[in-house]
């Protein structure tokens, strides 16, 4: 009687058939989970962004972006001391107004960050969001930073608030539209808070960037080079990195109220 099995060509063409159907489902799986990360990242700036109206409404301005102090907040201070300042962040203030906020840290962290350097990596000021530092401003920076030191705005003080990025997918915890400008040759400083940026952003490939930084700048976090941008007036959206490019032309910048109130 003959014995019921498969033979050696059969058992090869199987084989094939599981590694073709593999090889042709793999970039889709690879796609899906990306955009399931941007998803999750567009919730997280969702939550950050309740939290800084709820500040809002208590303290009649938005938070500080950064605020020199000697006193810690809860869980110590933010970032590696080696390269940032000690002192509280804006996500330190707005942690008691929402308790999305208070009891899941992770909603600070970018699911799809991609920084891969071991000094930076694990930080929450790294690769993760960053406020757009003309509206939340802070209360002590350098000389090359003066623009962006003083006393944080309210949403009803900004003129475009449908227009204007609050927070975003950024290369550090405080962004501004220095940091998105082509040409790039604008000197902000020698420190990592100098060299934030806006993932994907085109011009990334020309500009310095701190070790570690340059696969998350470069290629970007998510699909297309896209970015979540929460705007002052509540409303998120995904865009293209280069929709928060600002360019030189003349004596005039393009692009540029994107950024400013």
């Amino acid at each position: 009687m003959r014995r019921l099995a498969f033979s050696l060509i059969e058992l090869l063409v199987v084989i094939a058939i599981l590694a073709l159907l593999t090889a042709i489902s793999a970039p889709a799986l690879h796609g899906s989970r990306k955009q399931a990360k941007t998803i999750l990242c567009g919730s997280n700036i969702k939550q950050q962004m309740l939290g800084m109206f709820a500040y809002e409404a208590d303290n009649e301005a938005l938070p500080f972006g950064f605020r020199t102090s000697l006193t810690a907040p809860p869980g110590g201070y933010p970032g590696n001391l080696l390269f940032d300042k000690p002192g509280w962040w804006w996500f330190n203030y707005i942690s008691d107004y929402s308790e999305a906020n208070k009891n899941k840290r992770h909603i600070a962290r970018c699911p799809s960050n991609q920084i891969d350097c071991i000094e930076l990596n694990g930080f929450i000021l790294h690769g993760n969001y960053g406020v757009n530092q003309s509206l939340c401003k802070s209360w002590f920076g350098g000389r090359l930073q003066s623009d962006f030191v003083g006393t944080p705005l309210k949403t009803s003080n900004i003129s475009r608030p449908g227009q204007t990025v609050l927070i975003v997918d950024s290369g550090y915890a405080l962004i501004n539209w220095r940091h998105a400008i082509d040409p790039c040759h604008v000197k902000l400083g020698p420190t990592i808070e100098d060299k934030a940026y806006v993932p994907g952003l085109e011009i990334n490939e020309k500009k310095e960037l701190f070790p570690g930084q340059q696969r998350d700048a470069i290629s970007g976090r998510h699909l297309d080079k896209r970015v979540n941008i929460g705007f002052a007036d509540g409303h998120m959206a995904c865009e293209k990195a280069d929709f928060l490019l600002v360019e030189k032309a003349d004596i005039t910048y393009r692009n540029i109220n994107v950024w400013l109130p």
